[in-house]
């Protein structure tokens, strides 16, 4: 694997719950290349600012995305997070 990547790993997870709002931290973490830890305080911290919000269903957690919110550096902020997914995802 490449040394860096264009996108954060912040970014890696909120496309990770793009694809699977039922993804287990387990799986986000394996599929980011990333430590459980880490997708945990990823996740904490994409819901304290509002990008995720993160629902109990049983002993599972449910995610959504919040599509509408402006990407957060001033270089892309123009861009929402739908933009960013759309991009990725091709569609």
């Amino acid at each position: 694997m490449a040394n860096w990547t264009f996108l954060t790993n912040h970014a890696h997870v909120l496309l990770c719950i793009a694809d699977d709002a039922d993804a287990r931290i387990r799986d986000i973490a394996e599929r980011v290349g990333i430590t459980e830890r880490a997708v945990q305080r990823i996740v904490s911290e994409l819901e304290t600012d509002g990008f995720i919000s993160r629902m109990r269903e049983g002993r599972e957690n449910r995610y959504e995305i919040h599509p509408d919110l402006s990407l957060r550096h001033p270089i892309e902020r123009h861009r929402a997070i739908r933009d960013l997914v759309k991009m990725v995802r091709g569609r």
